[in-house]
């Protein structure tokens, strides 16, 4: 990731700075960095961390500064300190009011009466707000800036992945070669470096050697993300393109679009497709067809239910529905299915939920539109007049493919697989 930004923004002395991540020996490793290096902002800074179980540290001179537990104390500490510093405060988001916890007010007004000495005192300095959500009070919104800081690269896997092959030299790698290796790691995309590192290892030990066939035990740790989420379920699917009946323009559309998201189409800049709309007679197969697509395409599938976005709490299911999609995104490759779509969209219209149905599909329409991560949308409708039609135009999805009872031949079809499935035994 570029470091540019984040040195202006501490070059231009920007006061405060939240950056939302559960990562925080990855983030602060990124910001000393960069605010130790003269060449990126011109004057090299001390670095402090602080969390409230031991006040703050100054890990420059590796020095522990007493009583600075409290969160009044250690902004007085960084209000008198005339140095050129950043400080990096853990969790302090809590100060700021979470779920059913009261503001602190005295200590965002503390926070507020600092500002202009961090931005014109003696000394450059600069706070970091690093919390694993992100919670901001009305009266510092002008004066907090959000620093996006991504989840591991591909690069950053690989290196960690290959530290650990060399630190553990026990471990058989006679099977693992430069496309295993590619493979294993872009199976961790979407995880935190703590997180692909403990499913790494996990692989090691199972067996004492790394190969492909460690590949599902790094599904594994994608899919407890997942069901952390509480929104979004993993499918596993066993279903393959045989097992479907009839279907041939779905198929060949989904056959020809396979290893879309390889290294390799990108380099002839072939585009990933968006998502499909598969619309119909119920029971005719448009289900099985998202199953057996994710075998097909060997990407893991989400199932998104819209019941569990909706909630009670006022602008809790908008939430659930960001969080959500970014899920989908951070485990991206993937396939994000919506079942009987217009079920989940029937509120629109009506007056009786405040706006809140609108307000989901909105944002719901607008992430399809712009998304930049591979998630691939199926969404299937027993009925396609219930839609409403922003959700059908050009753009949203690739193409729309309507099901309709099997014709002769179709029936042929899948009466043989089904007796295929069945008389196991020839002899008989």
């Amino acid at each position: 990731m570029s470091t540019q930004n984040l040195a202006n923004l501490v070059k231009a002395r920007f006061p405060l700075i939240y950056i939302t991540t559960y990562e925080e020996d990855r983030v602060t490793k990124y910001i000393e960095s960069i605010v130790t290096n003269a060449d990126e902002v011109k004057v090299a800074r001390e670095v402090f961390t602080w969390v409230q179980t031991e006040g703050l540290y100054n890990k420059t001179l590796n020095k522990t500064i007493a009583d600075t537990a409290s969160p009044l104390k250690a902004l007085e500490y960084i209000d008198k300190y005339d140095k050129d510093s950043v400080f990096i405060l853990y969790d302090f988001n809590v100060n700021f009011g979470i779920k059913n916890r009261t503001p602190e007010y005295n200590v965002i007004r503390k926070v507020r009466d600092i500002i202009p000495n961090l931005k014109f005192g003696e000394g450059r300095k600069t706070i970091f707000f690093v919390a694993p959500e992100l919670v901001i009070p009305d009266t510092l919104q002008k004066e907090i800036t959000i620093y996006d800081f991504p989840l591991p690269c591909l690069d950053e896997i690989k290196a960690k992945f290959d530290s650990m092959i060399s630190a553990n030299a026990s471990v058989n790698t006679n099977a693992l070669d430069e496309d295993t290796k590619d493979k294993l790691c872009k199976a961790a995309l979407g995880l935190t470096l703590q997180e692909a590192e403990g499913a790494f290892a996990l692989a090691m030990v199972n067996d004492g050697k790394i190969d492909i066939s460690d590949l599902p035990v790094i599904l594994e740790e994608k899919i407890q993300v997942i069901k952390k989420t509480g929104i979004l379920e993993f499918i596993r699917s066993n279903y393959s393109i045989s097992d479907i009946g009839g279907l041939e323009n779905l198929k060949n559309w989904l056959l020809k679009r396979n290893n879309s998201w390889s290294e390799k189409a990108k380099s002839y800049c072939i585009p990933a497709p968006k998502g499909v709309l598969v619309t119909g007679v119920p029971g005719c197969g448009k289900s099985l067809t998202a199953k057996a697509m994710s075998t097909i395409w060997q990407l893991p599938l989400l199932k998104l239910d819209f019941g569990k976005v909706f909630s009670g709490l006022v602008g809790s299911s908008e939430e659930n529905l960001r969080r959500a999609l970014a899920t989908a995104e951070a485990v991206a490759p993937a396939i994000l299915w919506i079942d009987e779509i217009e079920k989940g969209l029937s509120g629109l219209g009506s007056n009786g939920d405040s706006g809140v149905s609108s307000r989901i599909f909105g944002n719901f329409l607008t992430w399809m539109q712009e998304k930049e991560a591979p998630v691939f949308v199926i969404a299937t409708a027993n009925n396609i007049n219930n839609l409403p039609p922003e959700l059908l135009r050009k753009g949203r999805f690739d193409e729309i493919f309507f099901v309709d009872l099997p014709t002769l031949d179709e029936r042929k079809e899948i009466f043989k697989l089904h007796l295929e499935k069945r008389l196991k035994n020839k002899n008989v």
